[in-house]
């Protein structure tokens, strides 16, 4: 069983006013074949604590730790971190002129194995995945993400994930922009390949419609870069009916007056 573990974990971003916190002490362990759904408003943290454990350079650690199976993520490269068995699904892929998605998968397999797939089984793999995602075969030659809808891109990157079957996937946002026939698709995606009992799933979303599809094992709360609550699958139903508000209006903590004898 793999095991990734977020600790203490302290995340700035350079801003035009200067370098601002955005994670404020997370903590979070999560391990082979469950799911956690990270639930919050705009703003909270969410995507940075996704980007975090890519590796994206925009983003700086400032204190804390991130561990696969107590090796040191952090001290890896992005591209280490994807041969340990991380992988990040987008909010927003980007387009790659000029690279086919053939070539890119097979690639990034190859890059993520140490060797090459066998052709044969290779193309049947992809041919197959395509299918189950309702994906046009034409889609194999055409450039990555270059003129998809943003279903189509939603799509190749759960088509990506089944290929690569990472031990922990980072899901940001898969739902948004998807319409329902388009959400019930990529959710049968990750289900397929959380099936099999090997992958963890960070799911992050704002809204609850994803887990009506992909049943979280847990729920975390963000807000204002921590963690403010967690629980089971009924967490995300009381959101539902209740929103954010409690968290986000919640009062402050009273202040005893200077002099004021304290207990």
């Amino acid at each position: 069983m793999a095991t990734l573990q977020i600790t203490d974990l302290h995340v700035s971003v350079d801003t035009e006013q200067g370098s601002k916190e955005i994670l404020k002490g997370v903590d979070l362990t999560v391990r082979s074949g469950e799911t956690h759904a990270i639930m919050g408003p705009n703003g909270s943290g969410k995507s940075t604590l996704a980007y975090a454990i890519a590796g994206h350079p925009k983003y700086t650690v400032t204190s804390g730790s991130v561990t696969l199976d107590g090796e040191d993520v952090l001290a890896m490269s992005v591209d280490e971190r994807a041969r340990a068995g991380l992988f990040l699904a987008m909010q927003y892929p980007v387009e790659v002129p000029g690279v086919t998605v053939s070539n890119f998968l097979r690639t990034a397999k190859t890059a993520v194995a140490g060797e090459a797939p066998k052709l044969r089984t290779w193309i049947k793999d992809v041919k197959n995945a395509m299918a189950d995602l309702k994906m046009d075969p034409a889609f194999a030659e055409r450039n990555v993400n270059e003129g998809f809808s943003g279903g189509e891109k939603k799509r190749h990157e759960i088509l990506q994930m089944e290929l690569l079957k990472p031990s922990f996937a980072v899901l940001d946002e898969t739902d948004s922009g998807l319409d329902v026939d388009a959400l019930k698709i990529v959710s049968e995606g990750v289900n397929r390949v959380r099936s099999g009992g090997d992958m963890g799933v960070l799911l992050i979303t704002h809204y609850t419609r994803i887990l009506r599809y992909i049943q979280p094992d847990f729920v975390h709360v963000f807000v204002d870069g921590k963690v403010v609550e967690e629980g089971g699958p009924e967490l995300a139903d009381r959101l539902e009916d209740e929103g954010y508000d409690r968290f986000v209006n919640a009062p402050a903590p009273a202040v005893a007056p200077a002099g004021a004898a304290q207990v």
